[in-house]
């Protein structure tokens, strides 16, 4: 399977650092995302990349079908991309918006995607959150 073209998912996430859309073509994100599946009870043991992608377990980006999303159901997809029609958050003019602050402290991952965001949001470049 060929790489995808990527970009930054809506929330500021790096698609091409996660497992879960590079596992298919990326031998490293493999291993940690089949890892993942078989704890989740997903995959078997033994069920590996062909398996998963059959399944469904890999991530399309934020810009595609809903029903090839990871999560089609994620409230910051539905927020910026469904209702509002942009890219990333930060073409929002509530930008940075409570919500995104609060979902930003849920883990280190999403504290670097909202990092991520204010790199390419011109009217926050600089500031720290």
């Amino acid at each position: 399977m060929k790489a995808p073209s990527v970009r930054m998912a809506a929330c500021g996430l790096d698609c091409q650092t996660c497992s879960l859309r590079t596992f298919p073509f990326d031998s490293e994100a493999a291993e940690e995302a089949l890892s993942w599946y078989r704890k989740q009870g997903w995959l078997e043991e033994g069920e590996g990349v062909e398996e998963a992608v059959v399944k469904g377990l890999y991530c399309k980006g934020c810009h595609g079908p809903r029903n090839e999303h990871w999560s089609p159901d994620c409230w910051i997809l539905a927020c910026c991309v469904d209702a509002r029609n942009l890219d990333t958050c930060t073409e929002c003019r509530e930008f940075p918006c409570k919500r995104l602050l609060d979902w930003s402290e849920g883990n280190e991952a999403y504290s670097q995607a909202l990092r991520n965001l204010h790199s390419i949001s011109k009217d926050f470049a600089g500031r720290e959150y």
